[in-house]
C-alpha cells in the first residue's frame, strides 16, 4: 500500500516529470486518481485523527494561495537526453479560497514563545556526512559519525515535516552535513514537496554545490524552490585551501545549471552564502560584488561565527561594518533594500546591478527579535537556537510507536495500516502520538530566550561543530575532552566515539596501525653524550645517516612503536619598504594573492619534501597546515632593525601517525612558502630578506615533547 501511495505521489506531483521514452507506464487519469486515493494515503498518516490541533493558518484575504508553479519545459541535462516532458492533471482542489479563509485559525501554540515570535520556517539535517572539510565548519580530524540507527529515516523526516506542516511551517530547508551525498535526497524531496496541497509554499536546500548539478533537475520537479549554495571563494586554489578538498569546477556546473534553468523558468531562489574570515578570503568581497551586476543572484556575506573545533577568534572576524566600508570604497552608492521582518540578512544593491548583496551579522548585530526558525539535527534533536546548548529528542518520541525502533518504510505501512483500520476518514495530518511531540516542541519553543549570548561570551560556549548542526546528546571532542549533555526533555545519550581521522595527504597503503604503510625510514635513537662530546657506546660522537666509510645511507627504524608525531617550523620575510605589505594585504600584486600561493605552496611542499631531500623517504602525512601572518613595521627593537618595513611570519605545522618525525616536512613548508613571497614579491622589493627558519616544536616518539625556548 505505501508502495502504491509513494508512486502516485510521484506520478501525480506537480510541475514536469522527466522519464525515459522506453517503458514508460501510462498516465495516471484524475479519475483513476480518484479511485485509489480513497484507499491510500500519500503522507504518513494522512487522515488519522489523534489529537485535535490548530490546523495550519490559511492566507490572508489579500494573500494570494500559495500555488504549483505552472507545468514549463527545463533546459535538457545530459542525463535527460532521449527523454520526453510529461505533464500529469494535477488532483483537483477541495476547497475553495473562500471556504479556506473562512475556516482560518490563529497560529499554533506550540510554534509560538513567550516573545510572541511564530515560528514557521524549519531547517532539517537529513545527513551528518559532508565530502568537503571546509576551515569554519567542521574540525580538521573530523567529527565523530552517529551510528545509522541513531539518525533519522526518512518516514521519520517526512513524518515530522507532515506535523510541522500541519501545525503553520510554511518554509522547509534540507541541510546536513551536505544533503546531496544522502542517497535517497531527491525521493525525500518528493514526498516532503507533496506537502505543498497542505500549506508548505517553500522547499528549500543548502548545499555546496559540489554534486548538486548532477540532481538539480529532478529536485525542481520535486518541489524545489531555493537553493543557498556555500562558496567563500571565486579563486580555484583558494577553494582548495579552504575546503581541504578539490571541486571548483563541480561547483561552477552547478551555478551555471541553476541559472540555465532559471532562464527557462524554473524560477530557483538563488543564494551564495559566503563566510567572510580575516587574512583568509576577505579580499574574495569585492570579487563576489562584482559577480552581480550581471547575475541574478543574492550574494550574503556572513560573519565568521564561533563553532566547536572551527578555532574561532575575534581577530579572525570581519566585521558587517568593515565589509559595508570596503564595498562602499568601491562602489559608493549602494544601497539598502527593504526586507521582510524575518530575514536573516540586511539587503543591497549597487544601482544598476541584477543581483542582490546580504549581510548576515549574527555576531554584531543580531537578529533574534524576529527569529522565526527551528532546527532538527540529523539523529533527531529539536534545537530552537543555532547559538543554544539545549536540545531535546523529537526521535524517541516518535519512536515511541514502534517499540523504539526506527521507523522503515515497512514498519510505516503497518502503521498505517492500523490507524486506517481504527479511523477511515479525516481530514487532518498528523502522525501518531502528536500529542506528546507537540506537547514537547512546545515546551521547547516556549523556553527559547529573547536573544542569543553576546560575542563575548559565544565564543566560549559549548556547541556542536557546525557540520553537525543543521548528534549526540552527550558529544566527545578529541582533543579537548569535553562531555555536555543536552536536553530539557527525553533525549537519548549516544555512546562516545573517537573521530574519524583524515586523510588527506596519505596514500593509501598497509602494514601499520593507521592503515597506511610507513615508508620512511629515518632514525631518532636517542643517546647519552659525555661532556667530552663523546657518546657511551662508542668512540665519537655519529650521524646516522653516514657509515664507517662515510658513504650516505637510510637507516632502518623498522624496530621502532608507531605513534602520533607533529612538527611545526617557522621563519620570517623581512620588507624594506612598507608599501610591500600594503599591497599584499589589499591584494594588488601584479602576480596575484601573494598569501593564498604561498600557503598553498608550502602545503604542496610538505608532501614532496622526499623529492627534494635525499634520505627523506615518502611518509603518509595526516595534516599539514602553513599559516602567515602580516606584521607591521614595530618591533624593530626585537628584530636588530630588520623589520623596517614589515614582515610575514610564517608558520607551518605538519602531523603524522608513524615511526618517525616530521622536522623535515615542517621545514621544507616553511621555507617554500618563504621562497614563494619572495619571487611574487621581487618585483617590487629586492632587498627582502628571509630569516629564521627553525624548528619550534617537536612532538612524538621516545623524545616526547621539546618546544624551542
Amino acid at each position: 500500500m505505501g508502495a502504491v501511495a509513494r508512486c502516485l505521489s510521484q506520478r501525480i506531483r506537480l510541475g514536469t516529470l522527466h522519464t525515459p521514452t522506453t517503458n514508460r507506464r501510462p498516465r495516471t487519469t484524475p479519475s483513476q486518481f480518484r479511485g485509489v486515493a480513497s484507499a491510500t494515503l500519500a503522507h504518513p498518516f494522512q487522515g488519522v485523527q489523534t489529537f485535535s490541533a490548530s490546523p495550519a493558518p490559511s492566507p490572508a484575504v489579500d494573500e494570494p494561495l500559495p500555488q504549483p508553479p505552472s507545468p514549463h519545459r527545463l533546459p535538457p541535462s545530459p542525463a535527460d537526453r532521449g527523454s520526453r516532458v510529461i505533464r500529469p492533471t494535477p488532483p483537483p482542489s477541495s476547497s475553495s479560497r473562500k471556504d479556506r479563509i473562512r475556516e482560518a485559525r490563529p497560529f499554533s501554540d506550540f510554534l509560538t514563545d513567550n516573545f510572541d515570535r511564530q515560528h514557521d520556517y524549519l531547517r532539517i539535517s537529513v545527513t551528518e556526512r559532508c565530502n568537503l572539510r571546509c576551515l569554519y565548519c567542521m574540525p580538521e580530524e573530523g567529527v565523530p559519525l552517529s551510528p545509522q540507527k541513531e539518525l533519522l529515516t526518512t518516514p521519520e523526516i517526512v513524518m515530522l515535516s507532515s506535523l510541522f506542516v500541519s501545525q503553520g511551517v510554511t518554509k522547509i530547508r534540507l541541510t546536513g552535513g551536505e544533503p546531496t551525498v544522502r542517497r535517497d535526497i531527491v525521493p525525500l524531496m518528493q514526498q516532503i514537496g507533496a506537502l505543498r496541497a497542505h500549506g508548505l509554499r517553500e522547499l528549500c536546500l543548502t548545499t555546496n554545490g559540489l554534486s548538486l548539478h548532477r540532481k538539480l533537475d529532478a529536485m525542481v520537479e520535486a518541489g524545489l524552490t531555493g537553493v543557498n549554495l556555500s562558496l567563500d571563494t571565486l579563486d580555484q586554489w583558494q577553494y582548495q585551501l579552504m575546503t581541504r578538498r578539490a571541486g571548483f569546477s563541480a561547483v561552477q556546473k552547478t551555478i551555471d545549471r541553476i541559472f540555465e534553468l532559471n532562464r527557462a523558468g524554473a524560477g530557483i531562489k538563488f543564494k551564495i552564502n559566503c563566510v567572510v574570515m580575516r587574512g583568509v578570503n576577505d579580499r574574495e568581497i569585492l570579487p563576489f560584488v562584482e559577480m552581480t551586476r550581471e547575475k541574478d543572484v543574492e550574494v550574503r556575506f556572513i560573519e565568521y561565527m564561533p563553532f566547536d573545533g572551527n578555532k574561532w577568534s575575534k581577530g579572525k572576524m570581519f566585521s558587517y561594518q568593515e565589509m559595508l566600508d570596503l564595498i562602499r570604497s568601491r562602489y559608493p552608492d549602494l544601497q539598502r533594500e527593504a526586507g521582510h521582518k524575518n530575514d536573516t540578512s540586511k539587503t543591497f544593491q549597487v544601482p544598476g546591478f541584477v543581483g542582490k548583496l546580504g549581510f548576515v551579522t549574527s555576531m554584531t548585530h543580531n537578529f533574534c527579535g524576529t527569529c522565526n526558525r527551528l532546527r532538527i539535527t540529523s539523529d533527531g534533536n529539536l534545537k530552537v537556537c543555532l547559538f543554544g546548548n539545549a536540545e531535546v529528542s523529537v526521535r524517541d518520541i516518535l519512536r515511541k510507536v514502534n517499540g523504539g525502533e526506527p521507523i522503515d518504510e515497512e514498519a510505516l505501512e503497518l502503521l498505517q495500516q492500523t490507524a486506517l483500520d481504527g479511523l477511515k476518514q479525516s481530514s487532518q495530518l498528523l502522525v501518531p502520538n502528536s500529542e506528546e511531540l507537540l506537547n514537547v516542541i512546545g515546551m521547547a519553543v516556549k523556553r527559547k530566550k529573547e536573544k542569543h549570548a553576546g560575542l563575548g561570551e559565544l565564543e566560549h560556549m559549548k556547541n556542536r561543530p557546525m557540520i553537525l548542526i543543521d548528534p549526540p546528546a552527550t558529544f566527545q571532542r578529541h582533543h579537548s575532552r569535553w562531555h555536555h549533555h543536552i536536553g530539557f526533555a527525553p533525549s537519548t545519550s549516544l555512546t562516545n566515539k573517537g573521530p574519524a581521522p583524515l586523510s588527506g595527504f596519505s596514500v593509501p597503503g598497509s602494514g601499520s596501525t593507521s592503515g597506511f604503510q610507513q615508508l620512511r625510514l629515518f632514525t631518532s635513537t636517542s643517546r647519552q653524550f659525555r661532556q667530552d662530546g663523546k657518546d657511551n657506546d662508542s668512540k665519537g660522537p655519529k650521524l646516522t645517516h653516514v657509515t664507517s666509510s662515510g658513504e650516505a645511507h637510510m637507516v632502518s627504524i623498522s624496530d621502532k612503536t608507531t605513534t602520533k608525531r607533529v612538527a611545526t617550523a617557522k621563519c620570517t620575510v623581512y620588507f624594506s619598504d612598507p608599501a610591500v605589505l600594503k599591497l599584499i594585504k589589499e591584494n594588488q600584486m601584479k602576480k596575484g594573492d601573494v598569501l593564498g600561493v604561498a600557503r598553498i605552496a608550502g602545503i604542496m611542499a610538505a608532501k614532496r619534501t622526499p623529492d627534494l631531500v635525499p634520505l627523506c623517504h615518502p611518509i603518509a602525512l595526516t595534516h599539514a597546515e602553513v599559516e602567515l601572518a602580516p606584521v607591521e613595521a614595530n618591533i624593530e627593537d626585537e628584530t636588530n632593525g630588520q623589520n623596517k618595513g614589515g614582515a610575514i611570519e610564517i608558520t607551518a605545522t605538519v602531523s603524522c601517525d608513524g615511526k618517525t618525525g616530521v622536522e623535515m616536512e615542517a621545514l621544507t613548508a616553511a621555507s617554500t612558502a618563504a621562497l614563494t613571497v619572495y619571487d611574487m614579491c621581487k618585483a617590487v622589493d629586492k632587498a627582502m630578506v628571509i630569516e629564521g627558519l627553525r624548528v619550534v616544536l617537536k612532538e612524538g616518539g621516545k623524545s616526547g615533547r621539546w618546544e624551542m625556548p
